[in-house]
């Protein structure tokens, strides 16, 4: 009776299977990349090492409701709790203050990283109107990747009724890529959805 109820209880505390994105990159993406870099070194072939959500929200200067929103929605959209971010100077035009909280932020790592990846290439960004592909060259010169979002509610998690007003974000992929080449290659292979860059001007 006793083996029957532990092993239960060990059965609730296991994750449930692996992210689709995670095994995706075991499975083909790690094994691609290594045979188009010529590299059998597994610590030399690029992997996502984290992802940060960035809500910069200017108004919370006057309207503190408005950052509580934004920590609300970025909560919902990627399952953890965010942090405030402070102003790091006074700017008395804008009657900003130092160390006011301005905005909000998330770092995702390891499975809640992959769900959020697949979720953002899957869901929301076909979302985006209009939308007909990423920047191929919005990095950084060190593999790492950002792009913008005008409004949250690209995310099916997000309720209208509830957020009414458009809060933009920023994203960055950090990658353990040596390169911008190698990042490209990386991140296309992942299912980002970037331009050619032929397209690029498109």
């Amino acid at each position: 009776m006793a083996k029957k109820s532990k092993s239960v209880e060990s059965a609730t505390v296991e994750p449930a299977g692996t992210p689709r994105m995670l095994d995706h990159y075991i499975n083909k993406v790690r094994p691609q990349l290594a045979e188009a870099l010529g590299t059998t070194n597994p610590h030399a072939i690029p992997k996502l090492e984290k992802i940060v959500l960035n809500m910069g929200v200017g108004v919370a200067v006057s309207e503190k409701k408005y950052l509580e929103e934004a920590i609300g929605a970025l909560a919902q959209i990627t399952g953890q709790k965010p942090i405030a971010t402070l102003s790091k100077v006074a700017v008395s035009g804008f009657k900003l203050r130092e160390n006011l909280p301005i905005g909000c932020k998330v770092t995702l790592r390891g499975r809640r990283m992959y769900e959020f990846f697949d979720r953002l290439v899957s869901v929301a960004l076909p979302r985006v109107r209009d939308f007909r592909g990423l920047s191929s060259t919005a990095f950084d010169g060190n593999g790492n990747y950002s792009l913008g979002l005008s409004e949250q509610m690209v995310f099916p998690e997000i309720n209208p009724d509830k957020f009414t007003r458009p809060q933009g974000m920023n994203i960055t992929f950090v990658t353990s890529a040596r390169s911008d080449d190698d990042a490209r290659q990386f991140l296309m292979a992942m299912g980002m959805p970037l331009k050619k860059e032929g397209d690029a001007a498109a």
